[in-house]
This record gives C-alpha cells, sequence and structure tokens, in this order.
C-alpha cells in the first residue's frame, strides 16, 4: 500500500463566450454568495478565523480584515479589479469549475523543489476509462508523458505489473487517497508530487467526459498537466502555460509547451540533448513591437487577435483580458488574418488564408469553413490581410496588399468597379495593414506597431497611435 502525500488537483475555470459581456455588479449579494465566497477563500487562500459571511438574510455583508486581504490575492491571481470586495466579476470566478489546490502566482516548483532523483522513471495504468478505447488512453498518456521528455533528459517506460513511478486510473468519488472527486465537471483530475509512496501517482475523474477531441475532456491536455505535477511543477500564472489551472483543449498535433513551461521543467531536471520545437510564448500587451494580426468589434467589446490569443477590451471595465482562442472556440486556428462584426446577422466572422468561419457566440456554425472566394474576391488573392464592416452602409471591406473590395451584405454581393487602390480612397494609410475596425464613423487601421484613426467624414488620419494603447499601455 502506498503513503500519502500532500496532492495537487487540477480542475478548469470553464470559460464560453456567454460571457463576453460582463454582468453588472450588484450592490448587495445574497446569502448563497457570501456561503461561497468564505468556502472558496477557506480552501483556496486559507481563510482562517476570519469574520464569518452569513450573518442573516436581510443584513449587508461587507469584507474586511484577513476576508479583503484574501480577495484581493485572488483578484491579484486571476489578473481581475484588485478591489478587495465581493464584486460579480470575482463571484463569477468563485463559481467556476477549477483547481483544487491554493493559487500559487508563478510557475514554480513544490516548497523544497521536489523532484525526481532520477531521469528514467516507469508508469502503469491500473484502470481505464469506458469513454474511449484503450488503444486511445494508451496513445493520450504516451504523448502527454512525451511532451515533457522533449524537453528534459527524462525518460518514461511502461510497466504492466509492480509498482511504477506514476501509477495511472480512473476513478469516481472517494477511492482510497483522502481525496474524493466531486463528480462531473469542477475538479478533473489530480496529481501527487514526486517521493515514495503515492508520488508521482495520477488519478481521473471517470464521471467526466473523456475524449480524444475538443469535446467533452481531452485526456491528452489533462494528463499532460497533470503529469508537470507529477514532476514536481506547480501552477503557473501565465495563460498561456499548460500548468495554468484552466482547461484549454488542444490537440495532440499541434500540441506546444510555452516558455513557461519549458523554463519550469527544465529548471528542474535540465535541458534535452535533442532537437525540439520552439516553445510558445505569451504575448505582452506592452511590448512595443507588439503587432496585431486581426481586430474585431463584438457585443460592445473589441477583440485583438495575436498567435493563439486575444485580447478582450471592454468600455465599462478599466483593464483588458488576455484569453486563448481554443478557450472559446476550440476549433479554429491560431494566427488568424482578419476578423470582423457582421451587424447585419450578428455574426463574428474570422478569416484565414482562404477559408471562414462564421461564430454566434461561442458556436461555430455548421457548415463551415467556407471559402473566401463566395464573397466574390478574385482567385488570385490567397491571404485577407485586414477587413471590417460598416453598420451604417451594410458594407464589409477586404483589404489585400494595396488593394481593397467592398462587399454589399444585404444583396450579398461584391460592389461593382472593385477593387480599388488603398492609397487613392484612403489617403494617409499607405501601408501593409494588419488589422482593420470601425467605430461610429471612425476606421482604425492597424499597420505593425501602430494604429491609424482615420475619420470617414473628414477623409484624412487624424492621429498616429502605438497599435497597443488601447491595452492600456
Amino acid at each position: 500500500m502506498k503513503s500519502c502525500w500532500s496532492l495537487v488537483l487540477f480542475g478548469l475555470v470553464y470559460v464560453t463566450f456567454s460571457s463576453a459581456v460582463p454582468r453588472p455588479f450588484e450592490a448587495e449579494k445574497n446569502e448563497e454568495d457570501w456561503q461561497l465566497a468564505e468556502t472558496y477563500l477557506n480552501r483556496f487562500y486559507q481563510l482562517k478565523d476570519g469574520p464569518s459571511l452569513v450573518m442573516g438574510k436581510n443584513r449587508n455583508h461587507e469584507a474586511t480584515g484577513s476576508l479583503s486581504e484574501k480577495i484581493r490575492k485572488m483578484q491579484e491571481y486571476f489578473g481581475l479589479r484588485v478591489t478587495g470586495s465581493l464584486n460579480s466579476e470575482t463571484l463569477d470566478i468563485m463559481e467556476k469549475p477549477r483547481c483544487g489546490v491554493p493559487d500559487i502566482a508563478e510557475y514554480n516548483h513544490f516548497p523544497g523543489e521536489i523532484k525526481w532523483k532520477k531521469n528514467n522513471l516507469t508508469y502503469r495504468i491500473l484502470q481505464y476509462t469506458s469513454d474511449i478505447s484503450a488503444a486511445d488512453v494508451d496513445l493520450a498518456i504516451e504523448k502527454a508523458l512525451k511532451v515533457w521528455s522533449d524537453v528534459t533528459p527524462l525518460k518514461f517506460s511502461r510497466i504492466n505489473e509492480g509498482e511504477a513511478d506514476i501509477m495511472i486510473t480512473f476513478d469516481v468519488k472517494e477511492h482510497g487517497d483522502n481525496y474524493p472527486f466531486d463528480g462531473p465537471e469542477r475538479i478533473l483530475a489530480h496529481a501527487f508530487p514526486p517521493g515514495k509512496g503515492l508520488g508521482g501517482d495520477t488519478h481521473f475523474d471517470e464521471d467526466e467526459n473523456w475524449t480524444m477531441r475538443s469535446n467533452g475532456y481531452n485526456l491528452f491536455v489533462v494528463a499532460a498537466h497533470e503529469f508537470g505535477h507529477a514532476l514536481g511543477l506547480s501552477h503557473s500564472q501565465d495563460r498561456g502555460a499548460l500548468m495554468y489551472p484552466v482547461y484549454t483543449y488542444s490537440s495532440m498535433k499541434n500540441f506546444r509547451l510555452s516558455l513557461d513551461d519549458v523554463n519550469g521543467i527544465q529548471a528542474l531536471y535540465g535541458a534535452s540533448n535533442e532537437v525540439y520545437l520552439p516553445p510558445k510564448v505569451t504575448p505582452d500587451a506592452c511590448d512595443t513591437k507588439l503587432y496585431f494580426d486581426a481586430v474585431a468589434t463584438l457585443r460592445g467589446e473589441t477583440l485583438y487577435f495575436k498567435d493563439s490569443f486575444f485580447w478582450r477590451s471592454h468600455p465599462q471595465l478599466p483593464e483588458t483580458e488576455l484569453n486563448l482562442i481554443k478557450s472559446f472556440w476550440p476549433k479554429l486556428p491560431s494566427r488568424i488574418h482578419a476578423a470582423y462584426e457582421n451587424q447585419q446577422n450578428g455574426l463574428l466572422i474570422v478569416i484565414k488564408g482562404t477559408k471562414y468561419w462564421g461564430i454566434k457566440g461561442y458556436d461555430i456554425l455548421p457548415g463551415y469553413p467556407k471559402s473566401i472566394y463566395e464573397f466574390g474576391i478574385p482567385k488570385y488573392i490567397r491571404k485577407i490581410d485586414a477587413a471590417f464592416h460598416i453598420t451604417k452602409t451594410a458594407k464589409t471591406l477586404f483589404f489585400a496588399k494595396d488593394l481593397y473590395w467592398s462587399y454589399d451584405e444585404r444583396s450579398q454581393k461584391m460592389d461593382k468597379g472593385y477593387p480599388h487602390q488603398i492609397a487613392n480612397d484612403w489617403p494617409g494609410v499607405s501601408v501593409k495593414l494588419n488589422a482593420a475596425f470601425e467605430s461610429n464613423g471612425y476606421v482604425f487601421f492597424f499597420s505593425r506597431s501602430f494604429q491609424f484613426i482615420f475619420s470617414m467624414g473628414e477623409q484624412r488620419v487624424l492621429e498616429i497611435r502605438r497599435s497597443n494603447s488601447p491595452l492600456g499601455c
């Protein structure tokens, strides 16, 4: 029988586009909200001997003392406005399924840099899930371990009997380690840090819907995260890191560790002698060289796309929010080329290469992707640089190289006489475009690290700013 060790749990913060526009803050919270907050802070921020939040149905509640401090720490960790008060955006996070251990603010190791003292590790699958075939489970586990062996000297070999360093099983509710699962959603799996006994063991909640695709919970992604814990890593605050405590789908074929993940695991075990793909880097909003792949409005927000990420900027909130594209739309590609909101039908149109996707909320509509040539764009155009929709005229403009086209959304036909030269119709905008959007008679053109604010009424560029100035930089 293996001895018990402290546990690291991995859950998810499941983000959907139904939360694209934050709900208004409430003046008072009901009793259930305060009970939720007390339970949450006790569990994840070690709120002890603090004031009780449940005082009576008709009394106001205030966050004071240690409670306010813990709320601040939580808000800081999740990139929320740090107020120390129990506002609605804080409650939104508390209500989401998530990881079961206290939050750690940076990529880190368990206290004392717990690690395996050897590089050759064994694993054994004791029990399988009924959701997918045993062959698929074997493949997902093998590929998830390879994520870490690719960038370190670690080697993993499978055994079919006896005790392995990493024992893997699918269980439900109480399963013998004093850390019971909670049923569907919320806590997906848990893993123990390196060491004797339970050290390294990894358990998956069989009540979840395990898959090899984007529906349900992708076993490869969750396993790769859990094995990070089994090797000695704790959670990361980098939203693009595998070790960030948020479930985000990624296919085995296209998966890459982030630089933060690679730095973390190599600090423990050193670098691999083999050649591996360069890690992905989470973009810095205030990088002076930052430029966007696409920009679009949606339901009052502005979305700024970069690589596999996008920032959400809302006029009612002082800070922008960085998200992974696949957190919202798992089947969309990264590094998109253009995007715009079609006010005629309420769709977000996302373009990459010669294909485009129609999105309603957080659903990609059936029948997509479609060809950009359906708009009437000539076949010699292989990439759209920028696009935006003008609500007043119901026209969508497509920009490629030094040309642009005007598409009538009402008649669903390309306007006659196009393409036009960009420089002729948009004086002052004679550069290669990366993105554009229109708002209230002004067009915001983005070219590399600069944006040109163009007045359609005055037909001239009014101002040139840094591209990332809307992100608070």
